[in-house]
């Protein structure tokens, strides 16, 4: 009974963070949106990254908190963190800016995707 007792509350944890993830994601999108680069590290600019890199800090250190609950509950890793780390990046001259690409990623979120 204990055993899943701390299994449950572990569970309800990383809920919780996940919850907490998504907020901070809508959040930080919300900024990218309304044109602070740096969250989707298509820029060089040392000034958007070093204003995004908060951001950046915090969204990894619970994506880790997360995939390390996920590990114990023998759950796959956390998809919505690793998507956006695969969204990050150099591109192409001819590529959608950040703030277009926030709002894209703002529109999928608050629709439920």
């Amino acid at each position: 009974m204990a055993r899943a007792d701390r299994l449950e509350r572990m569970d309800n944890r990383r809920a919780d963070l996940e919850t907490d993830y998504r907020a901070a994601l809508i959040e930080a999108l919300q900024a990218t949106a309304a044109g602070q680069w740096g969250l989707f590290g298509h820029t060089k600019d040392k000034q958007h990254k070093a204003k995004a890199a908060p951001m950046l800090d915090a969204l990894g250190e619970m994506a880790e908190e997360i995939d390390d609950l996920r590990d114990q509950l023998d759950m796959e890793p956390f998809a919505l963190h690793r998507e956006l780390l695969a969204a990050r990046g150099p591109v192409q001259s001819d590529a959608v800016g950040e703030p277009k690409q926030a709002q894209a990623w703002l529109e999928r979120l608050t629709r439920g995707g």
